[in-house]
């Protein structure tokens, strides 16, 4: 996914993206309240492994520590 457009209205940032290559809309949505692209658990069966960065949807259980 790429990063379409940025703008700020009325104290409101709006963020558009592009459709990446080989992401399909069941990988990824957009967190509303952060702007954060956020991966599906879909997504990361697909990739087939765990990246071990405390992802909201990991389907493989790990859970980052926050020190």
């Amino acid at each position: 996914m790429f990063l379409k457009s940025l703008s700020v209205n009325n104290n409101k940032l709006n963020i558009s993206f592009q459709q990446r290559p080989g992401l399909n809309s069941e990988d990824y949505y957009v967190d509303k309240n952060t702007g954060f692209l956020v991966f599906t658990d879909i997504y990361h069966k697909k990739r087939g492994y765990c990246c071990k960065s405390g992802c909201r949807h990991c389907p493989y259980g790990f859970r980052k520590v926050k020190s």
